[in-house]
């Protein structure tokens, strides 16, 4: 029964919609992935002036960070190999192109995620699907925000938390021969030394965490290129001819193709899920675009540079050879092309960056469970003690236990988790529109660093206190160039 809903969901119900608000916003934003793809730089130096401070906030950069941190998982290393073997090097370009119209679902998103955030005693922010749904489509759909809150939980606060630990140590085992059950309850002590500090905690190690483990594994796939430099057109040409039914000798044909590049891609980058914008809402920014567009960037890191890396190792290696009938699968498969290419220490490498980004991906998962229970309960130090405790459990637990039943279950209620917060962006194309073009109208204007002015928002039932700009941070916009208009509430 599982295996059904989930079969109709995400083959039919989800791809549709993921795909119609991806390339219709796409097309209503004029590109804006592409529009403003480098002023990302731009907003991630200027959000130096907008980093952690006596005020607690957290900036731009490191909820990009936060958000890097669960958008890369096992998906980059297991389900990029699964695309592969399923579908043919062909689903590899179809992942190319969910990924591209990710970034635009992604803005949507993450802008709406900034817009209807909530501001907390400590100086941090709250917000997300559950509450643009909540404050941008009013009281009747408050039922939806609910279910959606449930369902985040439920997924990421509990399912994906045990799934996380489960890989990161069965993949150990079979690396280095270390027990599970030593590896999770490394994993259980490590983690709850993190979580009770908070999302200031969890952001400071992701901080260091994420830049290292994205950064190593791309070096090892420019290792690899710089190896078979020859070699890549080749493989570029046979991604590309794969993926409309001209490389048919490789398996997959283009129905499997599409098919396993779409699902796989979305998997991987999260575009539309909902789960991201929890992580986007958190950054102190001027503007909510500025946090649109960086994680629209996020979804180039995760699927353009980071999936491409694992592609191309697999690809350029003798491991995959479709013609040899001998199938190798998820993790053995990336591991087994890396090996083919710097010998047996490059499996112990793929295990080691499994384990970083799975690790990375339970703060990530926590922080979500967290915000979650947050939309019902504000603050409640007890209850997210609670939670603390059980996420804890879980990672042990999860580590030592075969989750196939749990994993299956995990995928419905993400299917519903997705399809509560497309139907929702779907409802919110106007107001994110419109946040888009106030931003448009003050670059227009000659203002570098555009500023939001809640007042001229109040109809979309935003927090003004979640918008009150420290003067010493207007000031030091200021000095970049033009910020903002003399309108501009501070504190």
């Amino acid at each position: 029964m599982l295996d059904l809903i989930n079969d109709f969901l995400w083959s039919k119900v989800l791809i549709a919609l993921l795909i119609a608000v991806g390339i219709g916003f796409t097309v209503r934003s004029r590109f804006v992935q592409f529009r403003y793809f480098a002023r990302m730089f731009r907003i991630l130096g200027a959000s130096q002036a907008f980093k952690r401070d006596k005020h607690g906030h957290l900036s731009s950069f490191q909820a990009l960070l936060l958000s890097v941190a669960g958008r890369v998982g096992g998906g980059n290393i297991a389900g990029v190999a699964v695309a592969i073997t399923l579908g043919g090097p062909g689903a590899i370009f179809w992942m190319w192109v969910v990924g591209l119209m990710g970034m635009a679902t992604s803005f949507l998103e993450c802008t709406l995620a900034q817009a209807y955030k909530t501001a907390q005693p400590d100086g941090t922010y709250r917000g997300g699907p559950a509450y643009y749904i909540a404050h941008g489509l009013g009281k009747r759909w408050k039922w939806l925000a609910g279910v959606y809150s449930v369902l985040l939980l439920v997924t990421f606060g509990f399912g994906f938390t045990a799934l996380q630990s489960y890989a990161v140590a069965t993949s150990f085992d079979d690396a280095f021969g270390v027990p599970v059950v030593y590896t999770g309850l490394g994993m259980a002590v490590i983690v709850s030394l993190i979580i009770f500090g908070g999302i200031k905690r969890i952001a400071r190690v992701t901080e260091v965490l994420v830049p290292v483990m994205a950064i190593g594994y791309l070096l090892i796939a420019l290792v690899v290129l710089g190896m078979n430099l020859p070699r890549i057109p080749e493989v570029i040409m046979l991604i590309v001819n794969s993926a409309f039914g001209l490389e048919q000798a490789v398996g997959g044909g283009i129905g499997a193709a599409i098919m396993m590049g779409v699902k796989r891609g979305l998997f991987s980058n999260e575009a539309g899920l909902g789960s991201a914008p929890n992580v986007a809402a958190v950054a102190y920014v001027p503007h909510p675009v500025n946090q649109g567009i960086v994680q629209a960037f996020s979804v180039f890191i995760d699927t353009l540079i980071l999936c491409s890396c694992t592609a191309f190792i697999i690809l350029l290696s003798g491991a995959y050879d479709p013609a040899s009938g001998i199938e190798i699968g998820g993790v053995a498969l990336t591991q087994a092309s890396l090996a083919d290419h710097v010998g047996e220490w490059g499996r112990s490498f793929v295990s080691v960056a499994l384990l970083l980004f799975g690790f990375s991906t339970i703060l990530y998962n926590y922080y979500l469970g967290e915000n979650s229970l947050n939309f019902f309960s504000e603050s409640n130090l007890t209850l997210f003690n609670v939670f603390r405790v059980a996420v804890i459990v879980l990672c042990g637990w999860g580590a030592m236990t075969d989750l196939g039943t749990v994993f299956a279950f995990a995928d419905v209620t993400m299917g519903f988790l997705a399809l509560a917060n497309l139907i929702a962006l779907l409802m919110l194309f106007k107001p994110g529109l419109r946040i888009m073009r106030d931003f448009d109208e003050q670059i227009r204007a000659g203002i570098r660093h555009p500023v939001f002015d809640a007042s001229k928002f109040s109809d979309l039932d935003v927090d003004p206190a979640a918008w009150e700009i420290e003067p010493e941070d207007l000031e030091r916009l200021k000095r970049h160039g033009e910020a903002a208009s003399p309108s501009q509430p501070a504190k």
